[in-house]
């Protein structure tokens, strides 16, 4: 297939390095920027497993930047998609690696619209109180690959929001979308001003349980929990923990038993692992039935 044909589902197109359309792929590599997209309303995914959840949401996707040895799985992925005529952009791979500073994209980017904010998709799950549900909250975490990581296992374990503090990371950066495969356009997040105020709230608007992830002493071991129909599971970083005023919100801090001289894991395998224990009944329930 030639970059300068255009082919039956929609433009592909051969663009040089000062096109205008190539601007916001800039300067990816700075971590600095990860709140540039935000200010923008734009966010850049990366790889096919990413773009091929960014197309599924007709609308999300502005562009695709692809380079020649990637176009044709470019069209292949958008004629497969919800959204098959968004442009497609090709440059050669020094091209590309001159705006976005490194080779990880593997060839294939793609410019996307953010979703708008989670808050009101959350609100109505949790509307019907006897509806079980399982929310994720995270504070302070801050690391790229860790709030990713957070956001796949919140898809993996159906958790239905994910609620940030003012200083988490954007779920969006694109190291963060790649990590989570894209599923941090799935689950709905949205920001609290003031998370452990908030969370409060919401478990006595909602009928919630706030269990907090810690290795305090007094914190129960989770196997001995007994699973909970409606509850948020809260998590912070990894070194520091959940804060004391979030600690002060929960109703349970639970922890993971481990071997004696090992206190902690990285946070999204302790998420995944409570989250499993609390939510594995009712998901198999739910694959039994299907």
């Amino acid at each position: 297939m030639s970059v300068d044909d255009r082919d039956q589902d929609g433009a592909l197109e051969q663009v040089p390095a000062g096109d205008p359309r190539l601007e916001p792929y800039r300067s990816l590599r700075d971590p600095d920027l990860v709140r540039a997209g935000e200010g923008e309303g734009w966010f850049i995914g990366e790889q096919a497993l990413v773009l091929e959840r960014m197309l599924a949401r007709r609308g999300t996707t502005i562009s695709i930047l692809a380079s020649r040895r990637m176009a044709p799985r470019a069209v292949e992925i958008r004629r497969a998609s919800a959204d098959p005529e968004v442009p497609i952009l090709v440059a050669e791979d020094p091209v590309i690696e001159s705006l976005v500073g490194f080779e990880l994209h593997r060839g294939l980017l793609a410019l996307g619209r953010r979703p708008e904010d989670g808050r009101a998709r959350i609100d109505a799950a949790l509307a019907d109180r006897s509806r079980p549900i399982a929310l994720l909250a995270c504070e302070e975490i801050r690391n790229i690959d860790n709030i990713g990581l957070l956001f796949r296992n919140a898809a993996a374990f159906g958790v239905a929001g994910v609620l940030l503090s003012p200083g988490c990371h954007d779920p969006l950066y694109r190291k963060s979308l790649r990590v989570s495969i894209g599923h941090a356009l799935d689950v709905p997040f949205a920001r609290l001003d003031a998370l452990a105020g908030d969370l409060r709230a919401m478990r006595e608007r909602h009928g919630l349980a706030l269990l907090g992830t810690a290795t305090d002493p007094g914190a129960v071991a989770v196997h001995r929990l007994e699973p909970t129909r409606r509850f948020v599971l809260l998590v912070g970083s990894e070194f520091p923990g959940l804060s004391p005023a979030a600690k002060a919100a929960c109703d349970r801090l639970v922890r993971i038993p481990m071997a004696r001289g090992v206190d902690s894991l990285n946070v999204g395998v302790a998420a995944a692992a409570c989250l499993s224990h609390l939510r594995g009944d009712l998901l198999e329930a739910e694959r039994s039935t299907t």
